[in-house]
């Protein structure tokens, strides 16, 4: 999303929605190693948790409407969908981009705006998991495990994933040799 997407460079501001989730966590760690300026969003609960995932501003959601008190933003990552990534549009700069996982940007809106928008699906290669991966080896990209599940627990982690309430973190199934 931010490297292949929007095209990010050293300095720029990136707003992440949904900064607590397992995608969102991965983005604010990387746009911080990546030097950008890190605004994100999320419930009280997880303000902290994602503070010390290198977010510099985080603003809760459920307190605080976003686009009334950011403007000239460079880059949106958009969980979240709906109205959030409609008020979005508001707070990009003229020739920034929202890049969501949820659903494309509506052309229209994308012109009112001046804006970009991408659709990003999950496209796994080899060459991107091994760049992760380093990261993690190094240190420098962390993970939150939630919940382990032993495998023959597999569809409960399919009805977590599809919505059931569960701990903040990855979803891991143990297997036992």
């Amino acid at each position: 999303m931010l490297f292949d997407y929007a095209l990010v460079a050293a300095g720029q501001t990136a707003l992440i929605h949904g900064a607590a989730g397992n995608v969102g966590a991965y983005a604010v760690q990387l746009a911080k190693l990546s030097d950008l300026h890190v605004v994100a969003t999320a419930a009280s609960a997880d303000l902290d948790y994602v503070r010390g995932l290198g977010a510099g501003r985080v603003i809760d959601y459920k307190k605080e409407r976003f686009e009334e008190s950011l403007n000239g933003v460079d880059v949106v990552l958009d969980t979240v969908g709906g109205e959030t990534q409609e008020r979005s549009l508001r707070v990009l700069k003229p020739g920034g981009i929202l890049v969501s996982v949820v659903s494309p940007v509506p052309e229209a809106a994308q012109k009112r705006y001046g804006v970009r928008g991408a659709y990003f699906y999950v496209d796994v290669t080899t060459a991107r998991l091994n760049r992760i991966s380093e990261l993690f080896d190094r240190g420098k990209l962390t993970t939150n495990v939630g919940t382990v599940l032993p495998l023959e627990q597999a569809r409960t982690a399919h009805e977590i994933i599809g919505g059931k309430p569960h701990k903040r973190g990855k979803i891991v199934l143990s297997i036992v040799a």
